[in-house]
């Protein structure tokens, strides 16, 4: 795919969430990768430099559009305008390189997601979370879910790579989960798993088909959700969790 094709918007917001100074990010409205993740992986943070910065910065870019696998180190070394030996002084592999992408984003998404948190809660929390997905899907050059693009690629569930989606998505699925249980409902974790689904869903049909009817069900699917805080729940249909 050409780096000036349809994903050039889209990946040019990326880039900027992803290199942008901390306390510039937290005005943006923008929650595109949105993202987060370096926390989960990494039990130390990396020592931070320009030539790092312009390495993750230019793999970002290149990985959500063009595939992770599809896009060599030495090309990624090339574009930053650094040498192999400055690639492996900062990262010690592709995979490690790949680990970092997903963590920035991770990152990103999970300290505007407590920054949400301070003005949303229970019910309005849950229609924050979806209004950020229909946003997320309906820019130009939207390309999926960066972290379900990386499982994709990683067959292996106990890569590093995988391990880094995982606790992404248990993240997510917590943070919906207490929005719920904020709102009343008496078991959480069943419209938790249901709107996870509907999001894994939409950021798919978005990319594959029509953003606009994916955001349009996907909002549909929501609303359903947030009605079903006042609905009885049946003994037998039980938490699950």
């Amino acid at each position: 795919m050409d780096r000036g094709s349809v994903c050039e918007n889209y990946r040019s917001l990326l880039f900027a969430q992803l290199i942008m100074p901390r306390e510039l990010c937290q005005e943006r409205t923008f929650f595109r990768y949105d993202a987060e993740m370096v926390s989960a992986s990494r039990k130390t943070p990396a020592k931070r430099s320009e030539a790092r910065e312009r390495l993750l910065a230019t793999a970002s870019e290149l990985f959500y559009a063009e595939g992770i696998n599809s896009v060599g180190v030495d090309r990624i070394v090339a574009a930053s305008n650094v040498t192999l030996a400055t690639f492996y002084r900062h990262f010690p592999s592709k995979q490690d390189l790949v680990v970092s992408y997903l963590a920035s984003i991770h990152d990103v998404l999970v300290e505007r997601a407590g920054a949400v948190a301070k003005r949303a809660q229970g019910r309005d929390l849950i229609a924050e979370i979806g209004a950020e997905v229909v946003a997320e899907i309906g820019h130009e050059g939207y390309r999926g879910c960066a972290f379900i693009n990386a499982a994709s690629e990683f067959e292996d569930p106990n890569s590093p790579v995988r391990r880094v989606v995982g606790d992404h998505r248990r993240w997510f699925y917590e943070r919906v989960r207490r929005a719920f249980a904020d709102a009343g409902h008496e078991y959480p974790a069943n419209p938790a798993r249901h709107f996870v689904m509907l999001r894994d869903g939409a950021v798919t049909a978005a990319y594959l088909d029509s953003s606009t009817a994916a955001q349009r069900t996907f909002k549909r699917g929501v609303d359903g959700l947030l009605r079903s805080i006042d609905m009885e729940i049946l003994p037998h249909g039980g938490d699950g969790s």
